[in-house]
């Protein structure tokens, strides 16, 4: 059996100019698009990726909830990058009754 080397890839994560998006930048040298798997929750995302004898893997957390049912991925030359819009601040707000 090959080992595998294991390794965390390198991201960078930062909002767009009005803070209203966020754009997720993941390093995949040589990875084949059909080799990623990106998945994402409105607090965080995990990223995994295979490649020959290595393969990428690690999960991360925003600092802000966002809106994961309209993030838009799109990989090229070995970056993948993921821009997905935050939650409005009063989007899951709960009035809480007072007794």
């Amino acid at each position: 059996m090959a080992d595998v080397l294991r390794l965390s890839p390198a991201i960078c994560v930062y909002p767009d100019e009005k803070c209203e998006n966020v754009t997720v930048e993941v390093i995949l040298p040589g990875v084949e698009k059909k080799d990623i798997s990106f998945k994402i929750s409105d607090n965080g995302f995990y990223v995994r990726a295979t490649k020959g004898g290595v393969a990428y893997a690690d999960s991360y957390a925003f600092c802000c909830p966002v809106e994961p049912e309209k993030a838009v991925a799109n990989y090229s030359n070995g970056v993948l990058k993921v821009t997905v819009p935050y939650q409005q601040p009063s989007e899951k707000l709960v009035n809480v009754k007072i007794e």
